[in-house]
């Protein structure tokens, strides 16, 4: 009895509450361990809310910025397509070498000669050379055969062309024509109320007496369609050129 009596005794002391000083109460090393698993264990479930929370927020926040803004269109820029053109460079144009100097010709040597001063020509008169001793006027051609203007209001046709352009390469002189020598001849032809030609008259020589006679042949062989004055046919003087050319 007398040990209980200590013991409550003490309890009692240790019970006694000081005024003005908080009550402490040790507590042993399992009683920290527990308290640091608590206070973990509250930190976690914490952590998560506040996880859940912020990708709640952000997945709001990203809707509403693309309800909110404009939508971004992609135009079609397309692809410019560039044409390959090949372009043929012109061929090489050789210079030819300058041509070789040619020497002068040698100067000329002119002989002296003394010529008399007083020498002169005689006088030309009707005593010295008679009439009778003059050489004949030259022929004048006759009214008809010089051409003239003949009305006509339909000209006349050439009606053999391709018979007239054999015949005339079968007249070109053979050696003008080998020597590449040409001309152009122009005749008066007198052509009739039939489309005959009548005369011929050399209005342009080519400058060669051969040519000249040919294309008077080739002019008597030609086929016309005879001129028309109204409604009847006339004789006319046409104007016609034939070519001599080598092809």
């Amino acid at each position: 009895m007398g040990g209980s009596g200590a013991v409550r005794k003490e309890e009692k002391e240790n019970d006694l509450v000081l005024p003005g000083v908080p009550l402490t109460f040790a507590r042993g090393p399992a009683d920290g361990e527990h308290l640091q698993a608590a206070a973990n264990e509250r930190f976690k479930q914490g952590s998560q809310r506040r996880v859940a929370l912020g990708l709640i927020a952000a997945v709001t926040v990203h809707l509403a910025i693309f309800e909110l803004f404009p939508r971004m269109q992609v135009d079609d820029l397309g692809a410019a397509a560039v044409a390959l053109e090949t372009i043929e460079l012109p061929p090489e144009v050789r210079i030819p070498p300058p041509p070789e100097e040619v020497s002068r010709p040698a100067t000329p040597r002119v002989a002296t000669i003394d010529v008399d001063e007083d020498v002169t020509i005689a006088a030309t008169t009707f005593e010295s050379n008679p009439v009778e001793n003059l050489p004949p006027p030259p022929k004048t051609a006759s009214p008809e055969d010089r051409p003239s203007f003949i009305p006509y209001t339909v000209a006349p046709v050439l009606r053999n062309k391709d018979e007239v352009l054999r015949f005339l390469q079968r007249v070109y002189p053979s050696m003008l024509k080998s020597a590449g020598v040409g001309g152009a001849v122009v005749l008066w032809l007198y052509i009739d109320e039939d489309g005959q030609v009548l005369r011929t008259v050399v209005a342009e020589s080519s400058g060669f007496e051969q040519l000249d006679e040919a294309a008077q042949k080739v002019a008597s062989k030609m086929e016309w369609k005879p001129a028309m004055n109204r409604d009847k046919k006339t004789a006319v003087w046409l104007s016609q050129a034939i070519d001599f050319s080598v092809t």
